[in-house]
């Protein structure tokens, strides 16, 4: 290691360590939150994209898709929009709308899967999802949308904690 030639500059023996910032906690929590939600909204653009993928082959196959599950893929897409936006920029309130959105599109593609009868059809019979792995793919695709979706509302929550500031006691 090469040694310096003028010693130690100025101002750095240590003497000076309470002048010094100091960085509070909840900027690394929400630097944290953030990377967390980062890989969450992309979990959910996969699962999107599946479910997009989904309907396009019920649509080639000519059934005709329902107007929920359509509204529902576009809520779900308008939603991780709006987190990713808000997600850049900091802001609590577009943080919220998409986890309002976001929460209302699963909730209707669960009540257009659920109330049809062929979800739980295919769960309840296990001997019957070789022949219609179509509909096993779409309900464990929901079961895994829900899953993420609550470990975004959680980590969505604590993240606007955090992103807040410190409220002032009088």
């Amino acid at each position: 290691m090469q040694q310096r030639k003028y010693g130690r500059p100025s101002g750095t023996d240590g003497s000076d360590f309470s002048y010094r910032m100091v960085v509070d906690s909840r900027y690394t929590k929400v630097a944290k939150g953030k990377s967390r939600l980062h890989a969450l909204i992309l979990t959910q653009v996969v699962i999107q994209l599946v479910g997009l993928l989904s309907l396009a082959m019920s649509i080639s196959k000519e059934k005709i898709p329902d107007s929920l599950a359509i509204s529902s893929t576009a809520i779900g897409f308008f939603s991780l929009l709006i987190g990713e936006v808000g997600l850049r920029r900091s802001k609590a309130g577009l943080l919220r709308a998409y986890v309002a959105a976001s929460s209302i599109g699963l909730l209707i593609s669960f009540f257009d899967k659920f109330t049809s009868g062929s979800a739980l059809e295919v769960m309840s019979n296990p001997s019957e999802w070789q022949a219609k792995k179509f509909e096993v793919i779409e309900v464990s695709l929901l079961l895994t949308g829900l899953l993420v979706q609550i470990l975004a509302v959680v980590t969505t929550i604590s993240l606007i904690g955090n992103m807040s500031p410190p409220k002032k006691s009088s």
